[in-house]
């Protein structure tokens, strides 16, 4: 098919908060255009995307990224296949080693008993695969007791991929050709603005000091720290390469509109308990494009600043609007725009294209994609 790409463009405030911690505990953060801008990784957004997933999508057609692939495996030639626990570890273990995928026994628990029961052998690095791949896997080991060949497995580990894995792509270390080409790509969300983190002290107190008659004060004390900001989010969707990896029109058009909804609302779980920072989009903006996919970020190169008690979504859209003229100096003009927002301070936004509900905006997104795919596939 002719390249399509889906842009997503997400202006979304969240409160005080700690979405994404590095190893110190503090927000995470980058510097941009001179300025420190709170940031959230690809990765976590990902992760809280995958997470919605299981919400609202079959699971049949999710997948599981583990080091336990070998144990998934022999559970399902136990469960399924009737074979003893001892046989099907082993005949799990030959079926994946067939195609290059090794696993070692795990380190042993701490204080656990000599007479534990050695657990099942786990490959050296997180391996991506689908539901139905699990199971072709383990049919595979169950036809017969002579492991099945490299290329039989080979076949199965490419085939029926789930909706993160022809999303967000697979890398095997040991076996180049069960790799999977990501069809999205995510940007690390940033603060439209300069950003200053806070601290915030806190005490926990013992319940029952009072009750005994004891010194009062705090049982625990400590300190959180956390940011405010409007952060610019951004993902692409390369819609040929999701065809390629999933193979049929409606499931790309089924997945491009569940990854939309997804994406726009999961929010990273870092510190949630704490601070409840749950909230929605300000704006979307989803352009679809046929030359190449493109990120606005360079709106907010210059930080976003505004006088003393007004908001920053307002001048965010602007920036982003601007934005979007700008780039046509080296890119087409998206061939359709579509825009959900949610209150006035994003209301501008509406200049960019036509304006729908985020409900309706994925349904028309799923039907765009399956006019695509579906005009490119053999009758």
């Amino acid at each position: 098919m002719e390249p399509m790409y889906i842009d997503i463009h997400v202006l979304q405030t969240v409160p005080p908060s700690n979405l994404n911690r590095d190893d110190t505990g503090s927000p995470k953060s980058a510097v941009y255009g001179g300025v420190r801008r709170a940031r959230v990784s690809s990765q976590a957004w990902k992760r809280a995307t995958r997470d919605e997933f299981a919400k609202r999508t079959d699971r049949a057609d999710l997948g599981v990224r583990t080091k336990r692939s070998i144990e998934l495996v022999a559970d399902l030639l136990t469960r399924q296949h009737g074979l003893e626990p001892a046989e099907a570890v082993e005949r799990a273990t030959a079926t994946l080693a067939a195609a290059g995928i090794s696993g070692k026994a795990p380190r042993p628990a701490k204080n656990a008993p000599k007479e534990a029961a050695p657990k099942v052998a786990q490959t050296e690095y997180l391996i991506f695969l689908s539901r139905r791949q699990i199971e072709r896997l383990a049919a595979l080991a169950a036809a017969s007791d002579k492991a099945p060949s490299r290329k039989e497995v080979i076949e199965a580990l490419d085939r029926e991929h789930g909706v993160e894995v022809a999303l967000f792509g697979r890398m095997v270390a040991d076996n180049k050709e069960l790799s999977v080409d990501a069809s999205v790509q995510v940007a690390h969300a940033l603060s439209t603005h300069g950003v200053d983190d806070e601290s915030d002290y806190f005490t926990a107190v013992d319940d029952l000091t009072d009750e005994q008659g004891e010194e009062t004060g705090a049982g625990m004390l400590g300190t959180v720290e956390f940011n405010s900001s409007t952060l610019y989010r951004y993902a692409t969707v390369n819609v040929a390469g999701l065809q390629a990896n999933l193979g049929s029109a409606d499931a790309t058009a089924r997945a491009a509109r569940a990854f939309l909804l997804d994406f726009v609302r999961s929010m990273p779980t870092g510190k949630q308990n704490t601070f409840a920072n749950r909230t929605v989009a300000d704006g979307l903006v989803v352009m679809f494009r046929r030359d190449q996919p493109v990120n606005l970020v360079g709106a907010y190169e210059r930080a976003v600043s505004t006088r003393a008690g007004e908001g920053r979504v307002s001048e965010s859209a602007r920036r982003l609007i601007e934005q979007a003229a700008a780039v046509t100096a080296f890119v087409s003009q998206p061939e359709r725009t579509l825009v959900a927002y949610a209150g006035a301070a994003a209301e501008s936004l509406s200049e960019l294209g036509e304006v729908v509900g985020l409900d309706d905006l994925a349904d028309q997104v799923e039907r765009i994609v399956l006019a695509a795919v579906g005009a490119s596939e053999p009758s």
